[in-house]
């Protein structure tokens, strides 16, 4: 190994307030530092795991390399105007070069022991990350000024409690709901592609004459008192969202700036039928087009769109997919993006055109899955027969 990755040609300390925390494992601190201090302590761990997995991963027999795709999102969302890491990232310090002052509650990291004149170790070998080494590595990619990280810290700790740490944070987490996620959007005081989608999903679900009514999970499960409930939220959102734009969170960010959205045109528009109405905050209208769309279908295939016994597809997941797929080149066939189609137009226009009847919506013509979804698809279409 290179001596220059071993020890810095100057004596380095770097200070931060932080608070002492006892818990069963031994002590923690808990500190509010800036990221680029973060960075500079952690950096050698940051990167060698680009090419190799850690010690904690290597411990624990795993392997987990950094994902530079999600390096790459997280670099562009700490940039948003309401980017924001609440959550700690978890690092480990060599007891060596830590010292905690209980009275000021500093403490100080050094690349240097206490009597040393000269550095014996780099100062970006004196933490390593348990947690948090996406954001971590994201954050090269800040433009602003400041940038806190919450960290939590553990001073001595040896491989098998940083291990142990790893497995309870990474292995042990519960995921949030996707749909749960989408529904915290209605809280939003600002327009934005996430909400207007769920605005769309919470009128069908509540509107007594959709073809949706009390069929949605708003959170991804099943609502007490509700019999069939055969589609998520989720599912809903993510087949129209990129309906009105390429980039929601973008989009988003530029909305709470107060800067303009640009409207599609020509190819993309095709793509993004709905972009012009949200971008002229035309919520209803798209609400209303949603809604007939599915009304249309509802009336084509009354006997299909009712069922609930298993075996039927047309009002399930992998139904519905192929169904959202399939309105950009419904409502392309009946009208310029923007006009208003009505339910009898989307019928006589398009859907009864189509060569399906009510029971050829099953499990049978149609697998569950994604590759049942394609296969309606494309009958949708007109390009593969029954």
């Amino acid at each position: 190994m290179n001596m220059e990755d071993v020890r810095d040609p100057s004596l380095i300390s770097i200070s931060f307030r932080c608070l002492r925390a006892r818990q069963p494992i031994g002590d923690i601190y808990v500190a509010t530092i800036p990221y680029k201090d973060v960075a500079r302590m952690t950096y050698f761990d940051v990167r060698r795991v680009l090419q190799q997995e850690r010690d904690v991963e290597r411990y624990l027999g795993i392997q987990r390399p950094l994902d530079n795709k999600r390096v790459d999102q997280i670099g562009t969302y700490v940039n948003l105007v309401d980017a924001s890491f609440p959550s700690s990232v978890i690092v480990a310090f060599e007891d060596d070069y830590v010292s905690y002052d209980d009275e000021t509650g500093i403490m100080t990291v050094r690349n240097f022991r206490i009597g040393e004149d000269a550095p014996s170790t780099a100062i970006r070998r004196t933490a390593r990350v348990i947690d948090g080494q996406h954001r971590i590595a994201g954050l090269e990619e800040f433009t602003g000024q400041d940038f806190d990280l919450s960290t939590t810290i553990f001073v001595g700790a040896d491989i098998s409690d940083q291990a142990h740490i790893f497995a309870t944070v990474n292995l042990e987490q519960t995921k949030v709901n996707k749909s749960l996620v989408y529904d915290l959007y209605e809280l939003s005081r600002s327009r934005s592609p996430q909400k207007t989608c769920h605005n769309i999903v919470v009128a069908l679900d509540r509107d007594k004459d959709s073809p949706f009514y009390k069929r949605i999970k708003r959170l991804g499960l099943a609502t007490e008192g509700r019999i069939f409930e055969p589609i998520t939220q989720s599912t809903l959102v993510d087949g129209l969202i990129d309906y009105i734009s390429a980039d929601p969170r973008g989009d988003r960010d530029k909305i709470l700036r107060g800067r303009s959205l640009e409207k599609a045109s020509g190819d993309e528009l095709f793509k993004r039928p709905l972009r012009n109405l949200f971008v002229a905050g035309e919520e209803i209208a798209i609400i209303q087009l949603v809604y007939n769309y599915f009304d249309a279908v509802r009336r084509r295939w009354p006997i299909a769109w009712e069922e609930r016994g298993q075996g039927f597809m047309l009002n399930r997941t992998n139904g519905v997919r192929a169904l959202l797929r399939y309105f950009r080149f419904a409502y392309a066939h009946v009208a310029a993006p923007g006009d208003m189609v009505s339910v009898e137009k989307f019928l006589d226009r398009t859907l009864r055109q189509i060569p399906l009847e009510d029971a050829d919506f099953t499990t049978e013509n149609f697998s569950p899955g994604t590759s049942g979804e394609a296969r309606l698809f494309r009958i949708l279409r007109g390009k593969e027969p029954l």
